[in-house]
């Protein structure tokens, strides 16, 4: 599954020009004094004219003597000339490489970038952190929204503001990357160092019922239906069912089933996926609502504490590798699972296709509150998944630039996600469709269409959902199923409470990173506690020093940043 690629932080230098032979001729030295000329008012590629920091007034060069820029035109197609790029992934699992696909060789030739892609072979964070201290980093950087290092990034003056970049290089940037967007992660000082990929906001959301929910509490399909279909709802229900699947169907192919899986483990999965779940609130009167200590909360951590205490699940959920994890889902051999339905488009597909074709994933309602509340899942939101930016190491900011105007636009959206007209898809009833054997890829072995092909979602880092959506083929039942069930408990106004977390280096930020730690300590012992009066020790041990590491900080910083966002919303 995880594809890793070494981190390099060479740059590869251009050919510099070398005049080996002097003549005499005053005519030729003139002539060469002229070419040098022109070459530093054009901006040369060659690396040894680059600064290899930025400017002292850390905006970039002005090249806008170079060219006629016109903000209604691409500023992509001014240079098509070959040059190469870094671009830092910050996904560890994330195994896909450029120039191999067809597609990516096409956006190549077709715009004279390569790109290198990097992942980190860990920690995104601590890796991106390491290079700022090297003072080294990729030329572009796309990282999760939340990550910590984002605000590092910004505050620490390594990448470049974007709007800056675009007035200067690329006007055409301000038309395709939304108004919306550069407004939302504007910070104070004016300027927006970031663009997201898969940003939503609540009104387009309203207006085109395109949520971009994707949690989701699945089962396997045969075995939930072969016993009935029994309620998942109540802690009752949930104990039940797990007694059920060990007394009947505790091995499928000579291999134990995993009772239970949470995606992301303790910091998503177990606490706020599972609180979503619940429907527990955000707010309340105004003010930011401490999720963590919620009475329905509690009730179903100690609903997973019986279950362990009864044998009926272990702590595989928590300490299952990336590989662990995928072996048992490509062999159906988890039977509840807190898990976003987006991951299953590959292995739903091939497990319908199986011997055994019932044995894929379906979404059901899960726990629930006291109440038996539909859940509110995360819908989409402004900030996105991951942010995209340039980095002040970049040699060719006004290259980057215009790659990512191009990227964020709808032709190089189309480009991203179709590929080229004619090889990959064509136009049917006036509308790009896919075709045939692509659309069939699609459906059969998507494993194959990104590594050799390279379309639709192999490229995300600049998906903008709203354009590339209305490409997508009909999803199939087994994945359609899933999709419509997130869509339908989707809390449409609920994206503004994603991510209030402070980051960056602030006091509130390294108090909630020290609280988070201690969080992911405490939860399996709360799991495996002995009994009750043990989990409300531990528990009472964790509030206490929760509040000694400054969570009443935290909250501050939750409420300010809530409020903010209102703000912005309202304008």
């Amino acid at each position: 599954m995880i594809y890793i690629q070494p981190l390099s932080l060479a740059r590869k230098d251009d050919h510099v020009m070398k005049h080996k032979h002097m003549k005499r001729s005053m005519a030729l030295i003139m002539a060469v004094v002229l070419m040098l000329s022109l070459a530093a008012c054009t901006g040369s590629k060659n690396s040894s004219n680059k600064p290899n920091s930025p400017p002292a007034d850390n905006k970039p060069e002005n090249t806008q003597n170079e060219v006629k820029l016109n903000p209604d035109e691409p500023g992509w197609k001014l240079d098509t000339s070959p040059v190469e790029m870094s671009w830092f992934v910050g996904a560890s699992w994330y195994g896909r490489s450029w120039g191999e696909s067809l597609n990516s060789k096409y956006i190549t030739e077709k715009t004279g970038v390569k790109v290198n892609i990097e992942v980190p072979s860990g920690e995104a964070n601590e890796h991106i952190t390491l290079m700022m201290t090297s003072g080294k980093l990729p030329d572009l950087i796309t990282m999760g929204s939340w990550e910590t290092a984002v605000k590092k990034l910004w505050e620490g003056d390594h990448v470049y503001a974007l709007n800056e970049l675009a007035d200067q290089y690329d006007p055409y940037f301000f038309k395709v990357a939304g108004d919306g967007t550069l407004k939302w992660y504007k910070q104070e000082n004016g300027n927006t160092y970031g663009i997201p990929n898969d940003s939503y906001s609540p009104n387009l959301m309203h207006e085109t019922g395109m949520t971009a929910a994707n949690q989701t509490f699945l089962v396997r399909k045969d075995l939930y239906e072969d016993m009935g279909s029994p309620d998942l709802s109540t802690p009752e229900g949930f104990l039940n069912a797990l007694q059920l699947l060990k007394d009947q169907y505790s091995e499928y192919k000579g291999q134990p089933i995993s009772p239970f899986f949470a995606q992301g483990n303790v910091p998503y999965g177990m606490t706020e996926y599972l609180q979503n779940l619940l429907a527990v609130p955000h707010e309340k009167d105004g003010k930011v609502y401490d999720r963590i200590t919620d009475p329905d909360y509690l009730t179903w951590l100690k609903t997973f504490r019986t279950a362990y205490e009864r044998g009926l699940i272990n702590v595989d959920f928590l300490v299952d590798s990336d590989t662990q994890v995928e072996e048992k889902t490509n062999n159906a051999r988890y039977f509840m699972m807190v898990r976003e339905w987006t991951g299953m488009t590959a292995v739903n597909p091939m497990l319908a296709a199986s011997n055994n074709p019932d044995s894929y994933y379906i979404a059901v309602d899960g726990p629930q509150n006291s109440k038996g509340d539909s859940a509110k899942l995360f819908p989409g939101n402004m900030d996105g998944w991951m942010v995209t930016m340039i980095s002040k190491s970049c040699e060719n900011p006004e290259r980057a630039i215009r790659f990512l105007t191009y990227l964020a636009s709808e032709e190089g959206q189309r480009d991203l996600f179709l590929g080229q007209e004619g090889e990959m898809w064509e136009m049917a009833d006036g509308k790009p469709q896919l075709k045939a054997d692509m659309a069939q890829l699609l459906d059969s072995d998507i494993e194959k269409l990104e590594k050799e092909y390279g379309i639709m979602d192999t490229y995300w880092m600049m998906r903008n959902p709203v354009i590339v959506d209305q490409w997508r083929p009909e999803k199939a039942l087994v994945i359609k199923q899933m999709a419509d069930f997130a869509n339908a408990q989707a809390d449409i106004d609920g994206g503004i409470y994603k991510g209030l977390d402070p980051l960056g280096d602030s006091d509130a930020a390294v108090n909630w990173a020290r609280i988070s730690q201690n969080w992911e300590e405490v939860m399996p012992e709360l799991i495996t506690a002995k009994d009750e009066a043990a989990f409300d020790k531990i528990f009472e041990g964790f509030l206490a020093r929760r509040t000694s590491y400054g969570f009443d900080q935290v909250m501050e910083y939750r409420q300010g940043e809530l409020d903010v966002r209102k703000t912005k919303m309202a304008e």
